[in-house]
């Protein structure tokens, strides 16, 4: 069983079901990072409607969604991908999924089909907590801990992450997944 205290990179936060904020309502954010200075991560289910080759112009054609990461510096681009050893400078986070590296060595990949859509995922923006505000929001509730699973990222429906993740957790997260979003819809 995993504890609040547990909060470290490479682990997913399940907003609870009635987080009023707009921002990560029914959402799960990977911690990518996790530290004394605060924390850094991305939501994982919140798709937008362009492609990150429509996004950068200079961008090597691809077909892969670019996802809202979170509300912080909205004018910048990441992204997680499974090839950590052919991007130089990345940065793995759990098991076989990895943070950023070289900008320009990714283009090369992309347009040599080295990189597909299926090893890479984007993000506008970020999630951010600073040094205690992500251990002040576990303790009031706002988040549930759990662990993060390849799938989540790569092979589930980008909009069922947080449903998923409860369900995987069992018992009474069960429950919660399933719970309507509204209570008029009860």
């Amino acid at each position: 069983m995993i504890r609040k205290t547990d909060v470290s990179t490479g682990k997913i936060l399940l907003a609870e079901p009635f987080m009023m904020d707009p921002h990560f309502r029914r959402s799960a954010v990977l911690l990518c990072d996790h530290g004394k200075d605060g924390s850094v991560g991305f939501i994982l289910d919140k798709p937008l409607d362009m492609r990150i080759d429509e996004l950068i112009a200079t961008f090597p054609e691809i077909e892969a969604t670019v996802f809202y990461g979170g509300p912080v510096q909205t004018d910048t681009v990441h992204y997680l991908h499974t090839k950590g050893d052919l991007v130089d400078g990345s940065r793995e986070v759990t098991d076989g999924i990895f943070w950023g590296g070289d900008f320009e060595k990714l283009k090369f990949l992309i347009s040599s089909k080295l990189i597909l859509p299926t090893d890479i995922r984007f993000f506008v923006g970020y999630s951010g907590w600073s040094e205690g505000q992500l251990a002040e929001e576990m303790e009031t509730g706002s988040w549930i801990l759990s662990e993060m699973f390849f799938n989540y990222l790569f092979g589930s429906t980008s909009n069922t992450v947080w449903k998923e993740a409860l369900e995987h957790k069992g018992d009474s997260y069960a429950v919660i997944a399933n719970m309507p979003d509204h209570q008029s819809w009860n």
